[in-house]
């Protein structure tokens, strides 16, 4: 699962924490949420929870769409690039 592969030390990571991590570009936000929430659904579907739901995610994106549109984070994406 793209979580355990964003997890550093023993602090779990949200969608939210995704979406405001500086280091990645929107379109490298966008692709880890849309992975995280594709991951989520299917760990419901095996009954395993990971501590949010696709709603959670779906906000963190539309967090990372409104950011993209205000011009706030890296400039290293065009904003037609999502």
């Amino acid at each position: 699962m793209i979580i355990d592969s964003l997890r550093m030390d023993d602090t779990d990571v949200t969608p939210m924490a995704i979406a405001h991590n500086s280091l990645f570009t929107a379109k490298e936000k966008l692709e880890l949420l849309t992975q995280l929430k594709s991951d989520a659904a299917a760990a419901g579907e095996e009954g395993h929870e990971l501590g949010f739901d696709a709603e959670e995610i779906d906000r963190a994106i539309a967090e990372v769409h409104k950011s993209v549109q205000d011009g706030v984070g890296p400039q290293t994406v065009i904003k037609g690039d999502f």
